[in-house]
């Protein structure tokens, strides 16, 4: 489905308007494609002293006004430019301004771990709401707890009905099993299989210090099983790398992963190229980088025409929700 932003006497006066910070420009232009509307324009530059400058090149007074913008690697970089680029769109009195944010930085710290430790999640949904947007749209948020860290209106859209898709697509439900690679993530395990009619298996994972883990057991048989892992993220790799190994070793035929957000820092394009993951599929919420293109197990789905609907229904303030049910 596309959108023409046009009112109901056919006028060009578009209803609504997409702004982009420079994170993942690619997605914001996917999205206007769905939308059948072009991105609006706007200048988000640096200072010699990197300071950055913002400026909305047209006019958004009293529109419905949209800002894409993921806070992944430069985390810092990219959150602060959402900032403002919300503030800019106040300052020019946008009429509603919903933050889109197809990866949301810092939703890893959602609790305290320890004593004397931050809540960052919290901290950034403060910031935001400060900042002054009227409603968050985002993608499947590491916990979804982290909606009520919002005091605003907060859509936590789910990459499942895509994955799902394309699963059905590239395998033709031939004796898959849906694994979790942890314990935490079963109930999105089952919602996937669920939607696919497989059966789940789960990964009890022991983890030392950050960044690493270590596989300790399968629960479930995986015997002649083609194991498809779901996450939410993927950063060192190291998790499903040691999953992968764990249910081969459990008879597993093969292990296939997808998940929605690829940070994927330091080495980790060149450790899932080195596994025996038979395919990576990742969306698009993080920007791809030339390595991600290149590898020959990464594949890269497109979640520009989901955002898009989600604002097409957000701006006509009818249900997101019945997107995913």
């Amino acid at each position: 489905m596309s959108y023409d932003a046009r009112d109901s006497g056919g006028r060009a006066g578009p209803r609504l308007k997409v702004v982009a910070g420079n994170s993942n420009r690619p997605l914001a232009e996917a999205i206007c494609a769905h939308l059948n509307v072009p991105l609006a324009k706007s200048q988000v530059k640096r200072f010699a002293d990197m300071e950055i400058f913002v400026e909305i090149q047209e006019n958004v007074r009293g529109q419905d006004l949209f800002v894409v913008q993921s806070t992944s690697f430069p985390a810092n970089d990219n959150l602060m430019e959402l900032l403002i680029l919300i503030d800019a769109a106040k300052r020019a009195s946008a009429g509603r301004i919903t933050a889109v944010i197809p990866y949301y930085g810092y939703a890893r710290q959602d609790r305290k771990p320890g004593p004397r430790t931050p809540i960052s999640a919290k901290l950034v949904a403060n910031l935001i709401t400060r900042a002054g947007a009227d409603r968050v749209l985002t993608l499947d948020l590491h916990a979804g707890q982290i909606q009520g860290f919002f005091d605003i209106p907060t859509d936590n859209l789910f990459a499942a009905p895509i994955i799902a898709r394309d699963i059905h697509e590239t395998y033709k439900g031939d004796n898959l099993m849906v694994v979790s690679p942890d314990v935490g993530g079963v109930v999105r395990a089952r919602a996937l299989a669920k939607r696919i009619e497989a059966p789940i298996a789960i990964c009890d994972k022991r983890r030392e210090k950050p960044g690493e883990s270590e596989v300790m057991n399968v629960i479930g048989d995986v015997t002649g099983k083609r194991c498809i892992l779901i996450d939410d993220i993927i950063d060192s790799g190291g998790t499903l790398v040691n999953a992968a190994e764990a249910l081969l070793k459990n008879g597993a035929t093969e292990v296939m992963a997808y998940i929605t957000h690829g940070v994927l820092s330091g080495g980790a394009v060149s450790r899932i190229q080195n596994s025996r993951l038979k395919s990576l599929v990742i969306t698009d919420s993080i920007l791809p980088t030339e390595a991600i293109k290149a590898a020959r197990n990464i594949r890269v789905l497109s979640i520009g025409a989901l955002i898009g609907e989600a604002i097409v229904r957000t701006s006509r303030e009818e249900s997101v929700s019945s997107l995913f049910y």
